[in-house]
């Protein structure tokens, strides 16, 4: 008789604290220093990741994935983070956001990503945004597939735009409107 497999871990999303800089900066610079997730070069320190929680309150707040599995020591840890920015500086803009969301690979696969967008969804909802607009490296997949699947079309590709471990990236612009 085959083991049953191992239940999967309870996620909680809530609101970032500066106690979880140091999880949040471990994910995101896994993203900067090997893949294209990110087209940002530079690791954040932990000094950095903390303005950076300190800085965003209301509906930009920072928002964390944490799992709780009850059989191993994972109670609490942070496995993702996302959050909702500005989509550009100018005041006529101010209707649409932009939304971003890293989830750490060992723990891609089991629903944390939609969980994090679903939150940000219901968050520029609530928040009364009209539009939110994702900007994914073409060849991340994945990401592209957790956008359509919660509704975002695809409504551009910008062509060699950045340039990340010697070779030119795509960036498709994916939009949902709220």
């Amino acid at each position: 008789m085959p083991e049953p497999s191992p239940p999967h871990p309870t996620v909680n999303i809530r609101v970032a604290t500066r106690s979880d800089a140091e999880a949040m900066r471990t994910v995101y610079n896994n993203e900067v220093e090997n893949f294209t997730t990110t087209l940002d070069m530079v690791p954040r320190s932990l000094t950095d990741q903390q303005t950076w929680i300190a800085a965003r309150s209301g509906a930009f707040a920072a928002i964390v994935a944490e799992v709780d599995d009850h059989v191993s020591a994972n109670d609490g840890l942070v496995v993702g983070f996302a959050s909702l920015s500005p989509f550009k500086d100018r005041p006529a803009y101010s209707p649409t956001v932009e939304s971003s969301i890293y989830v750490a690979r060992s723990h891609t696969g089991h629903g944390i990503g939609r969980k994090l967008m679903d939150r940000l969804i219901t968050d520029a909802r609530d928040s009364g945004f009209h539009s939110m607009i994702a900007r994914v490296e073409t060849s991340s997949e994945a990401s592209i597939a957790l956008h359509r699947a919660c509704g975002f079309e695809l409504v551009g590709i910008e062509k060699e735009v950045g340039r990340k471990f010697r070779r030119w990236l795509d960036v498709a612009t994916l939009q949902l409107m709220l």
